[in-house]
């Protein structure tokens, strides 16, 4: 991929008396801690679990999270662990196998440089935590606040050794959905909501992914989407309208009732699905947007800033675009509250943009009611392929800001060619971030 990786020492600049609090050990905060660990910072991340994330099934990354992550110097490491495919596969389905919408241009992919990565989430969280320095992450350290010291900031935390408290010039929260620094910093703002649906997840084994294209089924009020993940493994997602906090004695057996009647090769991928690893995730979302993502020195990112559903794939992308504009901004301006205007100045458009729209395509694509259907099926039909580049290449087509040119570039990582195909106006969902 184009474009020049955070380096230290960015515009000859002295970096290392620098140093950032990051809370939470998920991918948008060790992504902002690996960049500014690249630009020379020192950096500590808080992590209230007692051992580094492993959990998860598959994610996919639409290019401009593959930009920012090699803006933040770890785009060739996690495309090796990845599959590729066109944005949206083989094109959308209905549940009798009927196309609704075709693929994406070839050509235009090309164009773009636009493609998906898939990989397993567990591999990307490990991408991440091995650019990181030794002992820069703590887990078993449950942030319970901040503190704006005027030229620092701190955050104090329990440990089960007792309270402490870590100081920096800057302190990130990257705490998730339920962030509780943003419930401290904005507490006018309600939390998130259920959105409405729930997300089971799998990864379906002995299956030649070279096969899969990968793509996505609609149905009434459900989804089903598939991608290949390498090897003879295949990642798939099944969405459903239920009530929040639902659960099954064997979700394995939910998502076979509900999905093993469609088209092939669902019901084959939920069959080679070993049934004590589906995974079950309601959905969540901020629906009042924040009024900023800077309080003093404190910067919210990720789900903590914008948890939106997972109707566009972006939540873990957007997290990842928000960590490399936040390094780019440090790495060029000494004023650190000045750098953290520009964050904010930056991310909140476009990420409560996006986040909107997931809400919306969301409520569209899993309608319930008959004649909601038949408009929706005729909507998609009707979509130009000019329509459906332009929203591809809203979301996906975005470059991180360039870094002081004084920085080195390193020589562009070559984009993998896109699989003949993809694309609806909807981008395959992510795993919850």
């Amino acid at each position: 991929m184009p474009g020049t990786a955070l380096t230290p020492g960015a515009a000859g600049r002295r970096t290392t008396d620098r140093s950032a609090v990051v809370i939470g050990g998920g991918i948008g905060g060790l992504a902002a801690a690996v960049g500014l660990h690249r630009i020379g910072w020192r950096v500590t991340v808080l992590e209230r679990a007692p051992e580094p994330r492993e959990s998860g099934a598959g994610i996919s990354l639409l290019t401009n999270a593959q930009r920012a992550l090699d803006r933040i110097g770890v785009g060739d490491a996690v495309r090796a662990k990845a599959a590729f495919m066109a944005p949206g596969g083989e094109g959308l389905r209905l549940v009798s196998g009927r196309r609704l919408q075709p693929p994406a241009d070839p050509a235009f992919l090309r164009e773009r440089g636009l493609s998906l990565a898939v990989l397993p989430r567990p591999a990307l969280h490990g991408a991440l935590r091995d650019a990181l320095p030794d002992g820069a992450l703590r887990t078993g350290a449950d942030v319970t606040g901040v503190v704006d010291l005027g030229d620092a900031a701190a955050a104090v935390y329990r440990t089960p050794e007792g309270e402490r408290t870590e100081r920096g010039d800057v302190v990130i929260a990257a705490d998730g959905a339920f962030s509780r620094i943003r419930s401290a910093l904005w507490p006018q703002v309600p939390p998130p909501v259920y959105s409405g649906h729930s997300v089971w997840r799998g990864i379906a084994e002995g299956i030649d992914s070279a096969a899969e294209p990968g793509g996505s089924t609609w149905g009434r009020g459900l989804e089903f989407g598939r991608m290949p993940l390498g090897g003879m493994r295949v990642y798939w997602f099944a969405v459903a309208n239920t009530p929040e906090g639902r659960r099954f004695p064997d979700e394995h057996a939910e998502v076979r009732r509900r999905f093993g009647s469609w088209h092939q090769p669902i019901p084959a991928l939920i069959a080679a699905t070993p049934a004590d690893r589906v995974l079950r995730h309601d959905v969540f979302e901020l629906v009042q947007p924040l009024p900023s993502y800077v309080s003093g020195r404190v910067a919210v990112l990720g789900d903590a800033a914008h948890a939106m559903t997972s109707d566009l794939g972006q939540g873990a992308c957007q997290a990842l675009e928000d960590a490399a504009v936040l390094c780019a901004v440090l790495a060029a301006e000494d004023d650190v509250p000045r750098a953290l205007a520009g964050y904010d100045e930056q991310r909140r458009p476009r990420s409560q943009s996006i986040a909107e729209a997931s809400r919306r395509m969301g409520e569209f694509k899993l309608t319930e009611r008959r004649w909601r259907l038949l408009r929706r099926n005729a909507r998609m039909r009707r979509t130009s392929p000019r329509e459906s580049r332009q929203g591809l290449a809203t979301v996906g087509d975005w470059h991180p800001p360039v870094l002081p040119a004084s920085a080195p570039a390193p020589a562009p990582a070559p984009a993998p060619a896109p699989a003949p195909a993809p694309a609806s106006a909807s981008v395959p969902r992510g795993e919850p971030r």
